[in-house]
C-alpha cells in the first residue's frame, strides 16, 4: 500500500477533500498536513455563521457536536466525500489521517499539493482558513 502525503496550506478544502477521498478509495494510506492552513471559500461571516448553526442544531445534551479541532474538522469533510457506510468506505476512512502542522515523521518525505486545489490558481476574493473557522467554534488551538 502507498502512502501518500498532501499539503493542505492554502489548499480549497472541498477541492483536496475529493482528491483524497478517491484515493482512499483506491486503497492508498493518505495523510493530510498542515489542515489549519486549508481555505474554505466564501464570505467569513457567512461561512462561520453556517458552522455554527450546524454546532448549535439538535439538542445541547445529546448532540450532534461537530469538532472544532482543524484537524478533525478537515477529517469530518473528507468523510463526507466517502460512502462511509458501506465496506469500502469504512475502511477508506480508516486510511486517511490528519495532521496539525508538519509533525516529525513527515519532516523529509515528499509533499504532494493538489494541483486543481490550489488556492493561487482560483479567483477567489472571498476566503477564510479552517483554523479561523475552528477559533470562532469555540477551539482552544
Amino acid at each position: 500500500m502507498k502512502e501518500l502525503i498532501i499539503d493542505a496550506d492554502k489548499a480549497i478544502v472541498g477541492r483536496m477533500a475529493t482528491f483524497v477521498a478517491k484515493q482512499a478509495l483506491l486503497g492508498r494510506k493518505v495523510s493530510v498536513i498542515n489542515c489549519e492552513k486549508a481555505i474554505i471559500s466564501g464570505k467569513p461571516t457567512q461561512v462561520i455563521a453556517r458552522y455554527r448553526q450546524r454546532r448549535d442544531k439538535g439538542t445541547p445534551f445529546k448532540g450532534p457536536f461537530p469538532s472544532r479541532l482543524p484537524d478533525r474538522f478537515v477529517r469530518r469533510i473528507i468523510r463526507g466525500m466517502l460512502p462511509y457506510k458501506q465496506g469500502r468506505g469504512k475502511e477508506a476512512f480508516k486510511n486517511i489521517m490528519c495532521y496539525l502542522g508538519t509533525p516529525e515523521q513527515f519532516k523529509d518525505k515528499k509533499t504532494v499539493k493538489v494541483d486543481y486545489a490550489r488556492f493561487e490558481q482560483s479567483r477567489l476574493l472571498n476566503y477564510v482558513t479552517v483554523y479561523d473557522v475552528c477559533k470562532a467554534l469555540g477551539a482552544k488551538v
